[in-house]
């Protein structure tokens, strides 16, 4: 395998599972130095060990992306491990199922601090610290394409995906990259919990991709092979916006 991330200095948020996890590890087998964020501890440090043993560096930060007080904590960190940033990749995200008339307030506040505001500080907490870096932002095909009872989620990934157009816009591409990439079905844990799926009211169709497979677009995209590639998002799901 290629070592597109040689002495990189890579941080993944949601990288004890799923998507996360599988960014992570493909990032520390091709030479990337990795901070694993998450909130369990006992999977960030399989993850790390799983980094190690393919002779990879990394290791495991206790995150929860919705407080600002962790996330501070975690990038300095990073800072004090290495000395820098040069890939942050924004994969940890929640969803809700509750119809909008009866969803608590409360709960939209905290996805939207999960899945929305964590990118935007993690950007401001990075970004002075990268030079040539590149930002991949973890959306979903809901951002265009979505079902009843998840709008709040769908919501976090429209504005994540206009918030990756036009931080591009901001920050000199010599700076950092931004881009995303949207997934449809993907076998996660959060694809199989989600009670719309397993009562019924939501029915995968079609191709369900791998942790494996997002985790290649998210490398590419990390990666100086997608130097022009700045401000979109790459859908990555089996063509299922195609056939929506």
């Amino acid at each position: 395998m290629p070592e597109r991330f040689k002495d990189k200095v890579c941080l993944v948020t949601g990288g004890t599972s799923g998507i996360g996890r599988a960014a992570a590890e493909q990032l520390g087998r091709e030479g990337g130095k990795v901070a694993v964020l998450g909130r369990h501890a006992e999977a960030g440090r399989e993850v790390v060990q799983v980094i190690r043993a393919a002779g990879g560096e990394a290791r495991f930060i206790s995150c929860d992306v919705g407080r600002d007080a962790h996330l501070s904590r975690a990038v300095e960190r990073v800072l004090g491990y290495w000395g820098r940033v040069d890939v942050l990749v924004n994969d940890a995200a929640m969803m809700t199922f509750e119809p909008i008339l009866k969803l608590d307030p409360a709960q939209w506040d905290l996805l939207m601090n999960v899945n929305l505001r964590a990118l935007f500080r993690l950007c401001q907490l990075c970004l002075p610290h990268m030079q040539g870096g590149s930002i991949v932002a973890v959306s979903s095909v809901h951002a265009h394409q979505t079902t009843p009872n998840v709008v709040p989620y769908a919501a976090s990934k429209g504005a994540l995906e206009a918030f990756v157009r036009g931080l591009s816009l901001e920050i000199p591409h010599t700076q950092a990259r931004i881009n995303a990439v949207a997934p449809g079905a993907v076998d996660t844990p959060m694809l199989w919990s989600n009670p719309n799926v397993k009562s019924g009211k939501e029915k995968i169709t079609g191709q369900v991709g791998t942790p494996a497979e997002l985790a290649a677009a998210i490398c590419f995209l990390a990666s100086d092979e997608a130097s022009f590639i700045n401000g979109t998002s790459l859908a990555v799901d089996g063509g299922r916006l195609a056939a929506l």
